[in-house]
């Protein structure tokens, strides 16, 4: 017999054998899962229409952010196409019209919207859990608005903007600069902190200024000198301050009294969800033309353009500098520091908020979009937001605070004054304090700028010549304290979680031990104590 037909033979008996032919089985059902497992794993092959209903549904959902995003392009095009044409006044008015009409309206929900925001979200935190959210977003304001002061500072003295010869060569508009010291900025700050009537403070606020007055000098001449004396007098604009201390304390006092101040909480409730609404509705929606409308008219109003951008461009690369090193690096590392999370994820959720800001130059016209951006896409605890952000809006500056701290060390160097150490830290001292008690309106800082220029002994006629850029410097830095005050409250959110969700369970035991009716339970609380609801009622049975 030959060898093959010998080894045949051996193969045919073991095929034979039942326990060869399992073991056969099995290793093919081994084989057979294997493929089956790396075929799940290897990912389907994605068409091309796969991808553009990937692009389609993000952009269904994104939509007014895109329409936003388009609008502003659309501004700056249309905005240097029309310069082309020389417009007159009237047809700048006309154009700038829908965009004062989105300000007019932003405008109108501040006050309706910071009473009862802050009223309903502090009648729904402890004295306790209130006061150590406040401490965080105290600290966080001051630290983030330090190193804001400080980056500014670092930036100008290392690209050194300031020239002499721009003075003789930039035309400054001419502006009424008033006497101003850092003592009575700081005692205006405390004044509208307590103010003395409220429906006065919603719609002016006191300051301080210096009158010229004629004094008769009894001697041998009888000559007369003129000397300045403060007074207090009260200027339009709504004394935000002043409101957001009383609301802090009247919403803590009405969560505190029980049954009987419910229902006034309940109002503050209501209303807040009424005028959001009333926001996404309406304002929302109109926004997008509104600010391109804004920024076209504002470019079409500006007068020497490239010659000013020529003279203080250098200037303009400082401040744009140091306050996208702030926005891109400083606020974002610190978020991902403290609470682990993307913060370019964060940013995303609040970009709607960002590019208004940019267009309306009011991080306080802002608030209505702030406050949706945090809770809607960012899921931030509306008790959190209804205080950091209402309070931030006010007091946290960072923007500001670099945008002064460039702007007194370049008029500095614009006379050739140089400063030293002590000279410095002045600079950034007060620019923390002037940026706190600036207003949350556009072009505030110029303002509040003299306060930092007195303080050096610097000359404050000077701060006329930032006038021609401000109108660009100041949407972004409006745009930067508002991502400030969102990263803020995402910070504060995280830090505070544990306190608010023992807060959520004492409240859910206070409805279960006081019996009150089902449907009297808002549906969100309803939900969240159907649990313990469910548990209780197995126990009674």
């Amino acid at each position: 017999m030959s060898l093959s037909r010998r080894i045949s033979g051996v193969v045919a008996i073991l095929r034979g054998t039942p326990e060869v032919r399992e073991a056969q089985t099995s290793r093919s059902d081994e084989i057979d899962k294997i493929t089956t497992v790396d075929e799940e794993k290897v990912p389907p092959q994605m068409t091309p229409l796969d991808r553009l209903q990937i692009v389609v549904d993000w952009i269904g959902v994104n939509l007014l952010l895109v329409f936003t995003i388009i609008a502003v392009l659309l501004g700056l095009i249309l905005g240097f196409l029309g310069r082309l044409a020389n417009p007159s006044p009237l047809v700048i008015t006309l154009v700038n019209f829908p965009g004062e009409l989105l300000m007019r309206l932003l405008k109108m929900f501040i006050l309706p919207l910071i009473i009862s925001s802050l009223i309903s979200g502090m009648a729904q935190l402890d004295p306790k859990g209130s006061g150590r959210i406040g401490l965080r977003a105290l600290i966080y304001y001051t630290a983030t608005t330090i190193l804001a002061a400080v980056i500014g500072i670092v930036m100008v003295l290392m690209i050194h903007p300031g020239d002499p010869r721009i003075k003789s060569t930039v035309s400054a508009p001419k502006a009424e600069i008033t006497k101003i010291s850092t003592l009575d900025a700081i005692l205006d700050i405390i004044r509208n902190m307590v103010p003395e009537n409220l429906v006065q403070a919603c719609f002016q606020q006191a300051q301080t200024t210096y009158v010229t007055k004629d004094v008769v000098v009894i001697g041998s001449t009888n000559r007369s000198n003129q000397i300045l004396e403060p007074t207090l007098i009260y200027r339009d604009g709504t004394n935000v301050m002043g409101i957001i201390m009383f609301c802090i304390t009247f919403g803590l006092l009405a969560g505190q009294i029980g049954p009987r101040g419910r229902l006034m909480v309940d109002f503050f409730v209501v209303l807040n969800d009424i005028i959001m609404r009333l926001v996404t509705m309406i304002v929302m929606w109109y926004s997008p033309f509104g600010i391109m409308c804004l920024i076209t008219g504002k470019i079409m109003s500006i007068k020497n353009l490239g010659a000013t951008a020529q003279m203080l461009g250098l200037y303009m690369v400082t401040v744009v500098l140091g306050l996208l090193i702030h926005a891109v690096i400083t606020l974002p590392l610190i978020f991902w520091i403290i609470t682990r999370q993307n913060p370019a994820v964060f940013f995303r959720g609040m970009m709607q908020a960002w590019i208004t800001a940019l267009g309306t130059a009011s991080s306080a016209a802002t608030l209505p979009i702030t406050f949706r951006c945090l809770e809607e896409n960012n899921k931030i605890d509306s008790r959190v937001t209804r205080f950091v952000v209402a309070v931030g809006a006010t007091v946290n500056m960072d923007g500001t605070a670099l945008y002064e701290a460039v702007a007194a060390i370049f008029i500095a160097q614009l006379n050739g004054i140089s400063m030293g150490i002590g000279e410095v830290i002045t600079v950034s001292l007060t620019a923390t304090l002037a940026s706190i008690g600036a207003a949350s309106i556009p072009s505030s800082a110029l303002v509040t700028m003299l306060i930092v220029l007195t303080a050096l002994g610097l000359p404050t006629n000077d701060v006329s010549l930032l006038f021609t850029v401000d109108w660009l410097l100041d949407r972004i830095r409006t745009s930067i304290n508002v991502l400030g005050d969102g990263y803020g409250a995402g910070i504060v959110y995280h830090l505070s979680k544990e306190e608010l969700e023992r807060m959520d369970q004492e409240k859910k035991l206070e409805i279960l031990e006081t019996g009150t009716p089902l449907e009297d339970i808002p549906e969100k609380s309803r939900r969240s104590s159907a649990p313990i609801l469910e548990q209780s009622s197995e126990t009674k049975i």
